[in-house]
């Protein structure tokens, strides 16, 4: 050009052209030489991020926020450098050496590399900063405090219990849940940087898998620690029912500590981590809950496929009593969209099991009246195991009152929330007489039943006094497991004042029986005294001895087991018997000599008083040693 604008030739046109490529080739050069020194000082920057980055891949036995808050800072530092030369490359030419490309790749590279740093950062500091839950909340043990009874259980089959039914509950149960620090809190703030560097550079998914996976297998730990274990379906099912009522109650103490702490907890963790960046939060919190929850629901559909026996009746109430109770808190945490398979599996699994117990409850007066009845009549007219076992069973029914008169009530359990129904039922239930309540209508249902069964069972004794004993003993039993219990407050004064009325017509029907024809043989039938010879008044002492020592022979078997019931029978009749036969020794004690009067007025009370007792005697040997 310089050439040019010296020759002679030029017009003045072609000068001003050429004066104006210069300047264009000027600027041209300007611009190459200003994004050189750009290219320069990105590559500077970049260089300077790489160093960071690589230092720390020297020392892979050292972690980087264990080294202190400085080496965190500046490793993040230089990520955030990085995700910022990136984006400036955007807003460069690509030149015709490539520069660019070969910066952009080695920027992604070192940032990938950053990322998989993270990744391993993230996994060490959740578990090193993993806190356990407190003893409370780490053990199961079985007592029984609760509900123990006094007798045996026995089935409807009338086969025998070696050991007392008890409701057993775990010693640590308590209403004190509360969420805990499954981190320690000075470690959230460096799980939040971590998060927040890597969803900045598109690595969010990759955070997530790592976090999701290192909660997951601190929960199953967790599990471990509390005893759970897998059964299958089939497991269940052919489970000893020994073997499944522990695993119920530890089912049951665990949905509590698992939901109401665990999982409250780990919400609380994921939302303090990840709440900036919307649903992540709920979908990493679903994810890692939700297997664990899958294992327990399946434990209880199992249980819901199970036979209506009576005795799982209490576990299957505890059970639904325990899903209904963490109704809410279900609710709460799976309240999003992404959580609903969860809660409508919650939901249907009690929905299931309240409908298994309201059957099962239902079928129980069934089992009753259609029990096996042995051809053979109970010996010595006691207590029948059928009577214990049904009077224990409603007695212990009645801790379970509310949820049986919802579960009996004809609204729909779909259609309410039975968390908030039984709240608002107890002040009802406070202010009007239970009786009026589904479940004492079904309890006066059983008991009426199991009198309809010892009234057929009591035609089994040949003898009409003991058939009286027999109900006696039972009813009486009835009346004071009703009067010691709750049960009164279903069955009521005018259902106890009933039964004590049958009580003592069976114990007058009893002296009927026994004693009428006893007693006849010390009466005159209108005769006069003095128109019996002596051979006839020792006849007739000795057809009454003959009689009583029969009666003392069979009675002294027969039971009468409760004490007050059975001193009241024996004073009872020895007033009616004793009364008699003064009578007849007084007015034939002119007649005849002494030793042809067998038994004295007060060896007969004596005897009368040996009745009842369980334990066969004979008077014949208890005379000969008293002689």
């Amino acid at each position: 050009m310089q050439a040019l604008r010296s020759s002679s030739f030029l017009t003045d046109d072609l000068r001003k052209t050429l004066s104006e490529l210069e300047s264009h080739l000027s600027a041209i050069a300007a611009i190459t030489e200003r994004k050189t020194e750009e290219f320069s000082e990105i590559e500077k920057r970049l260089k300077s991020a790489e160093e960071e980055v690589f230092s720390w891949e020297s020392n892979d036995q050292i972690m980087i926020w264990d080294s202190g808050p400085v080496e965190a800072s500046n490793y993040l530092k230089s990520i955030d450098e990085i995700q910022t030369l990136i984006q400036n490359f955007t807003s460069l030419s690509v030149d015709e050496y490539g520069k660019h490309k070969e910066l952009l790749y080695r920027a992604d590279s070192v940032l990938q590399l950053a990322m998989s740093r993270l990744e391993e950062e993230l996994i060490h500091i959740l578990v090193r900063y993993e806190q356990y839950l407190e003893p409370e909340y780490m053990s199961f043990r079985l007592s029984g405090a609760d509900i123990v009874y006094d007798e045996s259980f026995v089935s409807v089959e009338e086969e025998s219990i070696e050991e007392a039914y008890q409701r057993n509950r775990y010693t640590n149960e308590s209403d004190d849940y509360y969420v805990v620090d499954l981190v320690q809190p000075l470690a959230i703030p460096h799980l939040k940087s971590i998060a927040k560097a890597m969803f900045a550079s598109n690595y969010g998914y990759e955070f997530c898998q790592s976090f999701i996976n290192t909660r997951k297998y601190a929960l199953d730990k967790y599990l471990v620690v509390l005893g759970v274990q897998i059964f299958s379906i089939e497991d269940v099912l052919k489970m000893e029912w020994t073997s499944l009522n522990l695993e119920i109650k530890k089912w049951s103490w665990i949905m509590k500590i698992i939901i109401r702490v665990y999982l409250a907890s780990e919400k609380r963790l994921c939302e303090q981590i990840l709440m900036e960046f919307g649903s992540v939060s709920s979908f990493c919190f679903l994810d890692i809950s939700k297997a664990t929850m899958a294992r327990l629901l399946n434990f209880g559909e199992a249980i819901a496929m199970g036979s209506r026996r009576p005795e799982k009746l209490f576990s299957l109430l505890d059970m639904y009593e325990v899903l209904a109770d963490l109704l809410l808190d279900i609710d709460a945490l799976f309240m999003e969209e992404t959580g609903s398979i969860v809660r409508i599996e919650f939901h249907e699994l009690m929905k299931s099991l309240g409908n298994l117990a309201k059957t099962t409850f239902l079928e129980f007066g069934n089992a009753i009246a259609t029990s096996n009845t042995s051809s053979n009549p109970f010996t010595g007219g006691g207590i029948h195991p059928l009577t214990r076992y049904v009077m224990n069973y409603i007695k212990t029914l009645t801790e379970y009152s509310r949820t049986l008169n919802f579960l009996l009530n004809d609204q729909c359990i779909e259609d309410s929330n039975p968390a908030l129904e039984l709240e608002d039922r107890q002040g009802i239930e406070d202010s009007f007489s239970s009786t009026f309540y589904p479940t004492a209508h079904h309890l006066l249902s059983i008991t009426s039943t199991l009198k309809s069964s010892l009234d057929s069972r009591s035609k089994l004794y040949k003898d009409a006094a003991l058939q009286h004993v027999f109900l006696m003993n039972n009813i009486h039993y009835m009346v004071q497991k009703v009067n010691s219990s709750k049960l009164m407050f279903f069955f009521g004064d005018e259902w106890k004042r009933e039964h004590i009325a049958e009580v003592r017509q069976h114990a007058t029907s009893y002296e009927r029986a026994t004693w009428s024809s006893v007693l006849s043989l010390l009466r005159d039938d209108n005769q006069r005294s003095h128109s019996f010879s002596k051979a006839s008044f020792r006849e007739r002492c000795r057809a009454f001895s003959i009689a009583f020592e029969e009666v003392y022979k069979s009675q002294t078997g027969w039971s009468i087991p409760d004490l007050e019931l059975r001193e009241g029978l024996q004073i009872s009749t020895a007033q009616n018997v004793i009364q008699a036969y003064r009578t007849f020794v007084g007015r034939i004690s002119g007649h005849i000599s002494d030793k042809d009067i067998k038994y004295t007025v007060d060896d007969l009370e004596k005897y009368i008083f040996h009745l009842f007792e369980g334990s066969p005697r004979s008077l014949h040997h208890a005379f000969i040693r008293r002689r």
